[in-house]
């Protein structure tokens, strides 16, 4: 087993993901639980990770492991914070100094080492620091540099301690996964083949169920288009879907929601409440705020579909929702983990439910969820649609959302698709889409001044939404999408275009 210490990092589950992938198994533990979980369990650890996190070392309340831990023989790796805390308890200085976020260029100065085996010399990392070591314990050495931080990769040979200022678990991190197998191999851990099965998905969601009946909150994603048919297999008819037509979604969602559960052989009911919708959003500016009326206004509705169909002799216990990890996350979904923002279906929702939550999917990773559905066999147009947010259309426009505005975020939504699609583009992204920004900027339409609002694009590369980075689209398409968001969308002045990776920025504006 490989104990993974989690200073809040939004990645230490991931890190528990890779090592699982790898064939290995792993225990997250908080910080000051670590070597009470290691004595009981001091035959099994074969090797330690200290993760990432918000933080800063040197802070009053900066979470912190027993010093002892560097001194029980088990080789340990420290990953961003996990390596910054590593250096301040061995007699290093960690300083707020030169920040990286995103990819840095990590050029390999020492190669004596076996964490090293089988890199290049130089690669790209995914940085995401703010703080700076700016001298090393006793019995450390220099792997390898960036070119704003020199000690970005370190060890002590004898001791069998390694730290990473770079995050080696995220996917934009070229030889990250090596790097993790290396270390197991310094862990002597014997590696088997791994493999995400759905049986046990379908047959624990059965015994939890029980003769209950689901309601499920459903919006043609890949996520609760999964959650469904795993729900669906687990208890068939007694699994209830909505969707909620809140004005908010693509056009055309209804239509896919219907070719869904046409396959998965069961009925969908509609929720009309665009006009409510709007009401419910009006003067409301803050993206936490909207999510929470979202938020609020679903559970209100499924609290009234389940009396209905208790008053028709159904025991009625659940709401099925396709959370996954990146969601729980950035909700902080762990102790010390900072809140990014409330997802709707996580921390958007009131406190006093009448439902119990049903999250199938709240361990996995998007990639997971669509290998999920490949493994149910679903179609392919099923599980490779693009993801779009739970508060849909309402934390793409910035600001109020009004008629007007979400008819000009609509307009500009379908441009983009329509012209990625023209351009074979669509199928090879992750996410694309428009944001309404709320900027206003001078624009000369027919020899007249027009002072419109700014539309930013945004069109990424990812594969688990834990980090992404901006995907370059040919100068031309961006040229048409231009030009056609501008002349045919009112109000509109200009399109810039995102480019910004994830860390530092979310996959969303809002």
């Amino acid at each position: 087993m490989i104990l993974i210490v989690d200073f809040g990092s939004q990645t230490s589950h991931l890190i528990s993901r890779r090592i699982r992938e790898l064939g290995a198994s792993s225990k997250l533990v908080q910080p000051e639980e670590a070597i009470e979980g290691i004595s009981k369990n001091r035959k099994r650890i074969k090797g330690i990770i200290l993760s990432g996190g918000p933080s800063s070392v040197y802070l009053k309340n900066a979470p912190l492991v027993n010093p002892n831990i560097f001194n029980l023989n088990i080789p340990i790796l420290g990953i961003c914070y996990g390596f910054q805390l590593t250096a301040k308890l061995l007699g290093g200085k960690v300083i707020s100094g030169k920040k990286e976020y995103g990819p840095a260029l990590l050029q390999m100065v020492n190669g004596r080492s076996s964490i090293v085996n089988k890199l290049p010399k130089q690669f790209t990392v995914w940085m995401s620091h703010g703080d700076e070591i700016i001298k090393l314990p006793l019995g450390f050495d220099t792997l390898g540099s960036t070119e704003h931080v020199p000690f970005a990769f370190s060890k002590n040979s004898d001791k069998k301690i390694y730290g990473l200022l770079f995050h080696p678990e995220v996917e934009h991190t070229e030889y990250g996964i090596r790097i993790l197998k290396n270390f197991l191999s310094i862990c002597s851990v014997k590696l088997k083949n791994h493999e995400i099965g759905h049986g046990k998905i379908i047959k624990d969601l059965r015994e939890k169920i029980g003769k209950s009946s689901v309601i499920g909150a459903v919006s043609g994603g890949v996520d609760s288009t999964v959650a469904s048919v795993l729900t669906a297999k687990a208890i068939g008819k007694k699994f209830v879907p909505f969707f909620v037509d809140n004005g908010l979604m693509r056009d055309g969602t209804k239509q896919h929601l219907e070719k869904i559960f046409k396959h998965i052989g069961i009925k969908l009911k509609i929720l009309k409440v665009q006009g409510e919708m709007l009401k419910r959003l009006k003067n409301v500016s803050d993206p936490e705020k909207k999510r929470e009326k979202i938020g609020n206004f679903y559970i209100e509705l499924f609290e009234e579909e389940m009396k209905k169909l208790i008053k028709r002799g159904k025991k009625v216990e659940y709401l099925l929702q396709g959370t996954i990890y990146s969601d729980v996350i950035e909700s902080k979904g762990t102790q010390h983990a900072d809140k990014i923002k409330s997802h709707h279906n996580v921390g958007g929702l009131p406190k006093k439910m009448k439902l119990k939550l049903l999250e199938p999917m709240r361990e996995f990773y998007k990639d997971e969820v669509r290998e999920i559905g490949r493994k149910l066999k679903l179609p392919q147009s099923f599980i490779s649609i693009q993801p779009f947010p739970g508060p849909g259309f309402a934390v793409r426009i910035r600001g109020e959302v009004t008629k007007k505005r979400l008819e000009n975020e609509k307009k500009s939504d379908s441009i983009v698709l329509e012209e990625l699609e023209k351009a074979d583009l669509l199928g090879k992204v992750f996410l694309s889409f428009p944001v309404l920004t709320n900027a206003f900027s001078t624009a000369v339409k027919g020899d007249g001044r027009v002072f419109g609002e700014v539309v930013a694009l945004r069109i990424i590369e990812s594969k688990d939404v834990m980090t992404s980075k901006w995907a370059k689209i040919p100068y031309e398409i961006l040229q048409r999408i231009s030009s056609r968001i501008v002349n045919e969308v009112p109000g509109i002045s200009r399109v810039v275009y995102d480019i910004t990776t994830k860390p530092p920025a979310t996959m969303e504006w809002e």
